[in-house]
């Protein structure tokens, strides 16, 4: 396969972002406030501030597009520069699925290069781990960054690259 094959989304000044969207504890009666944009260098960036008031706690960037064949590739590659805090990313093989897939990655506010197994990929719903196999799926509709660590923080996490491998 070529590289164009492998690559979900790379970022860059044209890119057209509307398929991507916020979704906030807003949805639970939260605060949260999230944001997504490209940046002047042509990056994503997933920004804002997480609340705990209302029971809130957490703020999603999710992605959906059509069916994506993942036979062939072990692993989600993600070229990104965080702020030091620990986010979840999350697939679904079905966008209708009520759970997701989850990985959790810590940032260390340089650029770094984040692998994800794909079959080490938990499922759960609403932050508990789902009593089913782990990813196994020959393809993907849905990817989602999540920020939720039970504090009160504001966040903010580029993002260049995402690709399989």
């Amino acid at each position: 396969m070529s590289d164009s094959q492998n690559i979900i989304f790379d970022f860059n000044l044209n890119s057209n972002i509307s398929s991507w969207r916020i979704v906030d504890d807003v949805v639970m009666g939260g605060k949260s406030n999230g944001n997504f944009k490209i940046n002047k260098e042509g990056h994503g960036m997933f920004y804002g501030d997480v609340s705990l008031e209302n029971n809130g706690g957490f703020s999603s960037l999710r992605y959906r597009f059509s069916s994506l064949k993942v036979i062939g590739f072990s692993e989600v590659v993600i070229r990104l520069k965080g702020d030091k805090k620990k986010y979840q990313f999350r697939i679904k093989d079905k966008t209708d699925n009520y759970y997701s897939f989850i990985s959790t990655f810590d940032t260390n506010g340089e650029w770094q290069t984040i692998k994800i197994s794909l079959a080490e990929m938990y499922p759960a719903f609403r932050g508990k781990k789902l009593n089913m196999n782990n990813f196994s799926s020959d393809s993907i509709e849905e990817l989602a960054f999540l920020i939720g660590n039970k504090k009160e923080q504001s966040f903010k996490l580029e993002i260049d690259k995402i690709y399989l491998q």
